[in-house]
């Protein structure tokens, strides 16, 4: 049965929207500087999931860095796996058991990783450069760039030869089109001219006061597009010249943008028209009221408040220098917080691809890494966020890409793993390649499908949702789940059942002889991400009532799972074997994998291996790890579950530290977006955790933090709460149950049980006890 992701979400948005509305007079949140962004990493972000554009703000000649999500060059391959490859799998099983790693190795690599592709090859491109150039502006006062993300506008003022000239830009999800508008406080005068640059092959033309450009991207291996920039002039004059808009003598300017790619079929001019016509009858303030309500839906549901600074005293990037040279500064924290979960609103919206590595930012044709899907750690590290701070809609298009990953990745299972159901590995992209390629230190992982189908376990979980659980959420774990009934062999040594010839992702060991290698049975992260997905088809199928026959065959191989183990020095162990590490400070901590984000470490239930992941994180860190931006988010989240609230309060401050460009992207380097995503739910996470079985309340709350609040964050089970905090202790919470099921709350070890009817609230005090 095909389930339908548009009416699904429909449903989603009843169901938020069905408490009231927060009329709360919102505290500022902005970014702002008083200069021009100089390079596209001081440039300001606004998209509606998948049409974007980074802002430069220059008055004299601006430039506009245009998205469009689907401008991918490549195109699906079916060929892309090595042929023959499960040919070999079971030699290189038996080579890895018997400790031959160097010659597993090499057989793999000849035999079953298909060759890697010359980077920009399948890559993710702008749309191009919008220029706006206006004589006359040089030598301006008073200026101001800002982005207020509580509505999701950009803006620029500036004042020269006593006029106060403004510019502001959004981009609507509801209208699909991205507006800049340029005004005045007197009148005629606005004056500029425009063009759009992209490369050589790009057909460009001016019609109907509009720039019309398109291209066969990829030299033709690739998508094809088409953009419409309409330019509405008011009191002015608008005419061609060189190839350029001119526009003379305007009291207000609105530049309409549309785009369009034929990656969903259509022919994308045709449907630029068509919406271009449709909001050319809207006028300017409808657009912006219907993006503002749209947007604010999403982004007012949750609200995070630790100072009473409003941020208008210091610009962001002096804040930021202050803070990397030793400030504290909670209105950053806080900033950065929200920064967050509006980039996530801006790159990830129901219809839209999930966010890439960059969101849907990209400058140029050869963006670091493509900028793709890597699903070995950063595209769930995106949407870890997304069900804890209630923006469960943009978590629905990488739920949806999961899905479609099947088609190319049960190819890959059969043809590189002689296996049934189906794989992914360490990379995908928008045309859902799923083929085992490269060096065997990164690319021979296939646990990218199965780490990624617990996001939608945990969208069930927060949503209750069976009809999604049936229809689609099982029906994809379950495949991924016969990928390992069929590839897992038992070790003649031990009787222990091994998934491989696998990885801990990107990391090494030393042998025996004292070489590097890289390929083994059943790693640490293996074993978690496997058990979990066994444990979450088993929890479906019961929650269904079916299939017991393959939920007996999952729970009799769950039993025979080598279990986590402790080494001799007290660190949980990232192989079944205890092997040295050449990089003991490596930027993945993925044999932590159990801890966060599954809920197999926790202090309750498995108390030796929670002080184990401790050990290791320290051991990590004093060996230089964390030194990449997303690895340092992913820490926050850590300590976090590890309950040390000062540790995760110092990797917060050094992410902010260490980690941060001038417009507040998370530095890999260079600019990921997963970082900005990662400290998100660090932070909800030291707030609030559900993971456990039960409701922990600020369970890692730093000392720094004495007073403050959070609301609308989301708990398992569909509950949501707003919590007040005083003095470093719980002042009140609130928990509203969505379904009506039963939970168990506990601040600082004392418990409450609660039986709340569906949409009923209720108020506690630092006792637990109600109002």
């Amino acid at each position: 049965m095909k389930f339908h992701f548009l009416t699904y979400v429909v449903a989603l948005l009843l169901i938020s929207c069905s408490g009231k509305v927060d009329k709360t007079v919102k505290a500022p949140l902005k970014l702002w500087y008083e200069t021009p962004a100089e390079n596209w990493n001081e440039a300001l972000p606004i998209g509606n999931g998948s049409l974007g554009a980074m802002i430069f703000g220059n008055p004299v000649k601006e430039k506009i860095v245009l998205n469009e999500e689907t401008i991918w060059t490549g195109h699906k391959m079916y060929d892309r796996d090595k042929k023959d490859g499960h040919k070999y799998i079971r030699e290189v099983q038996a080579l890895l058991m018997e400790g031959k790693y160097i010659e597993a190795e090499r057989l793999a690599s000849d035999k079953i990783m298909a060759e890697r592709f010359p980077t920009g090859t399948m890559t993710n491109q702008m749309l191009g450069n919008l220029f706006i150039e206006s004589e006359g502006l040089e030598g301006f006062t008073n200026y101001k760039r800002s982005l207020d993300l509580n509505n999701s506008i950009a803006t620029v003022t500036y004042e020269k030869g006593g006029v106060n000239f403004f510019r502001e830009a959004f981009s609507s999800y509801p209208d699909k089109v991205m507006v800049f508008r340029f005004g005045a406080d007197k009148p005629k005068k606005i004056s500029f001219k425009a063009w759009v640059e992209r490369n050589e092959n790009t057909k460009i033309e001016i019609k109907d006061n509009s720039i019309i450009f398109s291209e066969h991207v990829g030299n033709g291996d690739g998508v094809k597009f088409a953009s419409v920039l309409n330019f509405e002039v008011s009191g002015g004059k608008i005419s061609e010249e060189g190839g350029k808009i001119k526009v003379e003598e305007a009291s207000q300017v609105i530049i309409r943008v549309v785009a369009e790619s034929d990656f969903r079929g259509g022919d994308p001019l045709g449907i630029c028209g068509e919406r271009l016509k449709t909001v050319m009858s809207v006028a300017y303030d409808k657009l912006l009221r219907f993006h503002v309500e749209d947007y604010k839906g999403l982004f007012d549901r949750v609200s995070f408040k630790i100072t009473e600074n409003d941020g208008e005293d210091l610009p962001t990037n002096l804040r930021l220098e202050n803070v990397k040279n030793g400030v504290e500064d909670d209105y950053l924290t806080q900033l950065l917080y929200q920064y967050g979960r509006y980039m996530l609103i801006s790159s990830s919206r129901p219809g839209s691809m999930p966010a890439n590595l960059q969101g849907i930012w990209v400058d140029g044709f050869k963006p670091p890494w493509n900028s793709d899907y890597h699903i070995n750690i950063n595209i769930q590290m995106n949407y870890w966020l997304a069900e804890l701070t209630n923006l469960t809609e943009c978590h629905i298009p990488f739920l949806e890409y999961i899905g479609s990953l099947r088609e190319m990745g049960r190819l890959t299972a059969k043809e590189t793993y002689g296996c049934g159901g189906f794989v992914a590995h360490h990379t995908s992209d928008i045309w859902g390649f799923t083929a085992c390629f490269g060096k065997p230190q990164y690319g021979m992982w296939p646990l990218g499908a199965a780490w990624s189908c617990q996001h939608l376990f945990t969208h069930y979980e927060f949503t209750k949702n069976k009809e999604f659980l049936r229809d689609y959420a099982y029906p994809v774990m379950k495949e991924a789940a016969e990928f390992f009934v069929d590839l897992m062999v038992e070790d003649p040594k031990t009787g222990y059942l091994l998934s491989g010839p696998s990885i801990s992702p990107e990391n090494r060991f030393l042998t025996k002889d004292g070489q590097v290698a890289t390929m083994n049975m059943a790693p640490s992260m293996d074993r978690a991400i496997i058990t979990e997905l066994f444990q979450n088809c088993i929890a479906s199928a019961k929650i269904l009532n079916i299939d017991d026959g393959f939920r007996a065959q999952l729970q009799t191989m769950l039993e025979k799972i080598p279990p986590q183990e402790v080494g001799s020095d007290g660190r949980l162990m990232e192989w079944v074997e205890e092997f040295e590490e050449p990089e003991p400070g490596h930027r993945h901590i993925s044999h932590l994998y159990s801890l966060h984000p599954s809920n197999q470490i926790t202090k309750q239930k498995s108390p030796d291996l929670f002080e184990a992941a401790k050990k290791t994180l320290e051991h990590r860190l004093a060996n230089g790890g964390g030194h990449t931006g997303w690895s340092r988010a992913w820490i926050i989240n850590f300590w976090a579950r590890l309950l040390e609230a000062e540790k995760a309060y110092e990797n917060v401050l050094a992410l902010q530290r260490k980690s941060l460009l001038a417009n507040l992207f998370d530095n890999h380097p260079p600019f990921q977006i997963d970082g900005n995503f990662g400290y998100v739910s660090g932070i909800t996470e030291m707030l609030l955790q559900s993971h456990a079985g039960e409701i922990v309340l600020l369970p890692s709350l730093p000392k720094a933090w004495q007073s403050g609040e959070i609301k609308g964050i989301k708990a398992k089970g569909g509950f949501e709460l707003d919590i007040k905090w005083d003095k470093g202790k719980l002042s009140e919470a609130k928990i509203k149950s969505t379904f009506g099921n039963p939970c168990k709350l506990n601040y600082n070890g004392k418990l409450k049980e609660l039986e709340l009817e569906a949409g009923e609230s209720i108020l506690l005090d630092s006792n637990l006890t109600g109002s």
